[in-house]
């Protein structure tokens, strides 16, 4: 057969006369974007993504269905070509209806793919599980047990009943693993000869110092404190986290060759000029360790602590004496962690004073409720104005009873103060919890905001300096949910490695499709109640640190992930639409219209078809009729109306029809799911 040359992207390929532009730059191993050509199959022209534009030519053409010319040059790449197909993609993206990944997914700061984890906790994988989630936590029997979950607050099984119970899910899987023979280690890549050094052991730190080893760099973590952990090791109390669970995650890292020193002070035992000339990168992730004052008069008082060092010297075996009267000040998870630690401790009236009603506290509703059960008595619409003394030290604190006024700029409505109406409570401490601040000692070359966190830039984590990063609580806005620390430093490490090895560092945030949802929906799903876990009795647990929850028993974790409704897309790893989206920055909104109807059927015996996500791009009636001889797909209505129909007309139809899956296997997005 005659052959001829041709150029695409400025690379000379060969090909066979009479072959297609796309056919010999598939051979050739380059791609052209397409979601309606197969080889196999007769050329259809649907999609209007395979445009390349040919030198001296003035009209684009479809790669697909134009037969090369011998000596033509062609681009993929001009303005032209990729301004039509992102305006393809827009139009096709436009009238998807379909979720790319799960919305609990979405809401998870760290992306963690849920929906693949929680169904190998379904199948009994607990190992897989694991090895699912530490692609984005390396941490989760700790952040399992500690994290407020945001990402069930986004659970479509709400629509139904509950949303599922997905952290202590994670909680669940991990403990399994921890406890088994062999529990899951990834591969760490061949090492790259570059240094990475880490400033603080917190979750932040760990997670990066994870990933950066994982990618082959020597990674040191230096760390203030006698053991690493950071907030989780010494803010978290040891009822919610126990520290053996904690070290059991810690030490696994260390394990993966990440060299880890403690009791460094940075301007103290080590200058901060020193660690970043010994290492080709450095991440900051000091978090937030200094507490926020009460802010009225009496604050300097003995017996006036922060919530912060409170639950540090708790944590780290000093009880400090606070007497039989507490009150602490915040509606916060820090303030209720403060609260239940102080009655443990030994007081018997611990007061929690919150400017707000119940309903506007930010802690979780179940630690408030844990701790009422544990006898903390609730002052809501309250907020200190004055801490009275005695001899220098606290004897009494004055409230201002508070009342509900017009909406801030949180969206809560702003207490405001009662004239003349205050209430005195006989307390012997005041814990503030009601924030904390970072305090970046030794690191005063790095550039800091107004309110004193690190300035770093918010994709890649980059500070003023080059070659230095920072992630966590130290970091713009200042203290956060755990998760949070993780979601930044796994981005910094992403950023980290591209600087180590010379690569570009644009990451742009991902694009999704997503779905319209209610409740009408889903009428038709089976209600099942959310497994509830065992707790310790509160007259227990009140007197001592062990751990409040019981886990779940096998049965229940199980039977709680089959509750999972498989939101996500089964083929997204596979879909070659949405691959081809987040090539380039694509707005489908701003062609929004009238969509085509979306409905599920399962007329082809063994394969779901979803209309929604069905780009009319024909392959799956295509290659019934062409591939597997049969003609049971056929293209319904005309324009905007035209819809894919199976037509079912005998059995033997049927039966070739559960065993070929072939329009599944080509489908591009997912609109077909095989069943079973």
């Amino acid at each position: 057969m005659e052959q001829i040359k041709i150029t695409v992207n400025g690379k000379e390929i060969v090909g066979n006369k009479g072959e297609t532009i796309l056919n010999i730059a598939a051979k050739n191993g380059i791609e052209i974007p397409n979601l309606c050509y197969n080889e196999n199959l007769k050329i259809y022209g649907a999609c209007g993504l395979c445009l390349v534009e040919g030198e001296g030519m003035p009209k684009l053409m479809r790669a697909c269905a134009t037969v090369a010319a011998d000596g033509a040059v062609y681009s993929t790449q001009t303005d032209r070509v990729v301004k039509a197909r992102k305006i393809a993609l827009e139009l096709l993206m436009s009238d998807h209806e379909g979720d790319c990944v799960a919305p609990c997914h979405l809401n998870c700061p760290a992306r963690t793919d849920i929906q693949g984890y929680v169904k190998q906790i379904a199948l009994g994988n607990d190992r897989e599980a694991v090895r699912i989630i530490k692609e984005k936590i390396p941490i989760p029997a700790s952040i399992g047990r500690v994290c407020p979950h945001p990402c069930e607050s986004n659970c479509r099984r709400r629509l139904v009943e509950e949303p599922l119970s997905i952290a202590y899910l994670k909680a669940f899987a991990a403990d399994r693993d921890l406890a088994s023979d062999a529990p899951y280690t990834p591969e760490v890549a061949v090492n790259s000869g570059k240094s990475v050094a880490i400033i603080g052991g917190g979750p932040a730190g760990l997670s990066a110092a994870y990933y950066l080893r994982l990618a082959g760099h020597s990674v040191t973590v230096y760390d203030a404190m006698p053991e690493m952990g950071g907030m989780l090791r010494y803010g978290i109390p040891e009822y919610r986290l126990p520290k053996a669970v904690l070290k059991k995650e810690v030490d696994a890292i260390a394990k993966l060759g990440v060299t880890m020193k403690n009791n460094v002070k940075i301007g103290k035992d080590v200058s901060f000029n020193e660690i970043r000339t010994g290492a080709d990168a450095v991440l900051v992730t000091v978090g937030a360790w200094k507490g926020s004052s009460v802010g009225c008069k009496g604050e300097e008082l003995d017996g006036v602590l922060s919530g912060i060092d409170f639950l540090r010297e708790v944590n780290m075996g000093n009880i400090p004496d606070i007497g039989k009267n507490v009150a602490v000040v915040g509606g916060g998870n820090t303030a209720m962690d403060a609260c239940r630690t102080a009655v443990r401790c030994g007081a018997e009236n611990v007061y929690v004073i919150y400017r707000r009603t119940r309903a506007e506290a930010p802690a979780e509703d179940i630690e408030i409720e844990e701790a009422i059960e544990e006898g903390v008595q609730f002052l809501f619409l309250t907020n200190p104005d004055e801490i009275i003394g005695e001899n220098g030290k606290v004897k009494e604190i004055k409230l201002q009873i508070m009342e509900l006024g017009e909406p801030d700029a949180s969206g809560r409505r702003k207490p405001v103060p009662v004239e003349g109406e205050f209430k005195t409570l006989n307390v012997d401490t005041v814990i503030s919890a009601i924030g904390q601040r970072c305090a970046p000692a030794g690191l005063e070359t790095i550039e800091l905001t107004s309110r004193g966190t690190i300035i770093a830039d918010e994709t890649t984590g980059m500070t003023n300096l080059d070659g230095v990063f920072a992630a966590g609580d130290a970091t713009n806005r200042g203290a956060s949910i755990a998760i949070d620390a993780i979601a930044e430093a796994n981005k910094a490490a992403r950023a980290i490695n591209a600087y180590l090895l010379g690569m570009p560092m644009d990451f742009r945030k991902p694009y999704y499709s997503k779905k319209n949802v209610t409740a009408e929906m889903l009428a038709d799903r089976e209600k099942k109640t959310r497994a509830v876990m065992s707790v310790k009795a509160p007259e227990e647990r009140n007197k001592c640190f062990d751990a409040v929850i019981n886990g779940f028993t096998e049965e229940q974790a199980r039977d709680e992930a089959k509750r999972c409704l498989e939101c996500g897309c089964h083929d997204f790893a596979e879909c070659k639409l949405i691959r081809y989206a987040n090539e380039d920055v694509i707005t489908p909104e701003r062609l929004a219209g009238k969509k085509h109807s979306c409905f599920k059927e399962q007329r082809l015996v063994t394969i779901e078809r979803d209309q929604g996500k069905c780009i009319l791009c024909n392959l799956c009636v295509r290659t019934c009729k062409e591939e597997a001889k049969q003609g049971i797909l056929g293209l319904v209505g005309r324009g905007f109306k035209t819809v894919i129909k199976p037509e079912f007309d005998n059995p033997e139809t049927v039966a070739v029809c559960k065993d070929c899956h072939k329009c599944a296997d080509l489908c591009p997005t997912g609109a077909l799911k095989i069943l079973g």
